[in-house]
């Protein structure tokens, strides 16, 4: 006998379906609040009008995932830093806050200016300190990745701000459009050294057997990402590039990670499903922050 829908639910550890919870919920609020833009909209601005969705649902389910598993987030936090337990709670805290302004578009120029604040603290305090000490590709990926993500929100703030009209906004989305592209050829030269990862954000996870032409799929984004980044550096076609790249990022995630989540849930260890979440979320929230430029 098939389990039932509540057992498989019961099959989730707290952390995963907390984190799904959240992510759904801030989808539901996303969607509620993008749907006049999505019908209004044609082309690029159509794709466009998705990234703030995008960007929300991520920092909902990474709240989610420092509320629920606080223990696992404590041993992040630099052993210097004091109340540490009260920053894991903060940090949930402020990742859902920022969610909701993001999706619901209220207060994003401060919401997306403190987002990419504390991206860029975690990069200076936890991820550079640990890829300078231990080195390594994984480690140096993931320093380009949350400089991205900041990126993106100062991207919206910048936006928020009034864009290339206003100083701050200008010089916001200046430095956004900089990092998202240091970003996009980093990982691209990665998918071409690496070309059976699970392409978008280039980490340590394969691209799983059943999918055809793994090789040819990595080798395509990494042109995509390559492509698209050296636009982005040179202010060239920016909208349309990061329209054209972000789209693709999101049918990644859509077509490859979603399935691999479903893998992720059905494992009964909950270090596995709240990975596949993790990888979920991730991918997603870099191509919001590519689609954060065609806005």
């Amino acid at each position: 006998m098939q389990p039932g829908i509540p057992a498989l639910f019961l099959a989730f550890s707290g952390a995963a379906l907390s984190m799904l919870a959240g992510g759904v919920a801030l989808f539901v609020i996303g969607l509620l609040a993008a749907k006049n833009d999505i019908a209004d909209t044609r082309g690029i601005d159509r794709i466009a009008s998705l990234n703030r969705l995008c960007f929300a649902v991520p920092l909902a389910v990474f709240g989610a995932e420092h509320l629920s598993s606080y223990q696992a987030m404590l041993a992040i936090v630099p052993s210097y830093m004091p109340w540490r337990t009260f920053w894991v709670f903060f940090v949930g805290f402020a990742l859902i806050a920022a969610s909701l302004s993001i999706a619901t578009r209220r207060g994003v120029r401060w919401s997306g200016l403190l987002f990419g604040a504390m991206m860029f603290l975690f990069v200076a305090m936890v991820h550079l300190p640990r890829a300078v000490t231990a080195g390594g590709r994984i480690a140096w990926t993931i320093v380009v990745r949350e400089m991205s993500f900041g990126g993106g929100g100062w991207v919206l703030a910048g936006m928020a701000m009034g864009g290339k009209r206003d100083g701050w906004g200008k010089g916001l989305i200046a430095v956004g459009r900089v990092l998202v592209a240091i970003a996009a050829v980093f990982f691209g030269v990665q998918h071409f050294l690496h070309p059976l990862g699970l392409p978008g954000v280039p980490l340590e996870k394969q691209m799983p057997s059943w999918l055809p032409v793994r090789a040819f799929i990595d080798y395509l984004t990494g042109a995509f990402l390559m492509v698209a980044g050296i636009c982005f550096l040179l202010a060239r076609k920016t909208r349309v590039a990061a329209a054209y790249l972000g789209t693709w990022i999101v049918l990644l995630v859509v077509t490859i990670y979603g399935p691999v989540l479903i893998a992720a849930m059905a494992d009964p260890s909950a270090g596995v499903q709240v990975e596949g979440i993790n990888y979920f979320a991730d991918t997603l929230l870099f191509g919001a922050a590519i689609l954060s430029l065609a806005v």
